[in-house]
């Protein structure tokens, strides 16, 4: 499908490919300046002709197999909880954890089920894996990646008086100023 999808509690809706508002109704499938798009009614009248989506069935054989896993999908991919963190070196320790095992970065992208630019990426500190693969990681070569979030200690400045500020002192005399207005009225 040409037009992106969205996942708002757990309702997946159509956008537009022109003006990426949700599709309400019917999507239109026109061509514009000869690319297949998917479109929202007022959109649609910007294509020069309709085209017909491709509705692919496979074969039992070709169907993927449904993957079992113990965790659900959903939980395996979200990001690190709030009070942890990947460690700052984690490169390295993936790198030197990896040579102490005598293992090639295909055999560990092997092991873990990732592709070895991964490994390298990780390896090189280009890229921090999420906790899925950090997971992994840490399961297969038997490291610690994912650390509590340790938030440094801000000192407490030590308690000082402050002075009077001008906006005080402008305060004190426009009430001063008003008093001793108040007082000449009242004469």
């Amino acid at each position: 499908m040409t037009a992106e999808e969205y996942n708002i509690a757990g309702v997946v809706a159509l956008l537009c490919d022109v003006c990426g508002r949700e599709i309400v109704g019917k999507p239109h499938h026109v061509i514009i300046e000869g690319a297949k798009m998917t479109t929202c009614a007022g959109c649609a009248r910007l294509g020069s002709s309709e085209w017909r989506p491709e509705t692919r069935r496979l074969s039992r054989s070709l169907r993927a197999e449904p993957r079992i896993t113990s965790k659900p999908r959903r939980a395996m991919m979200k990001d690190l909880r709030e009070d942890m963190t990947i460690t700052e070196n984690f490169g390295s320790i993936v790198r030197e954890a990896r040579r102490r095992l005598n293992i090639t970065q295909e055999d560990l992208g092997r092991k873990i089920g990732e592709k070895v630019s991964v490994i390298k990426k990780i390896e090189s500190g280009k890229v921090m894996p999420n906790e899925r693969v950090a997971r992994k990681l840490e399961r297969s070569l038997g490291i610690r990646l994912i650390v509590p979030l340790v938030e440094p200690e801000v000192p407490s400045a030590p308690h000082v008086s402050r002075g009077v500020t001008l906006g005080e002192i402008a305060y004190l005399k426009n009430a001063r100023r008003r008093q001793l207005q108040d007082e000449g009225d009242n004469s």
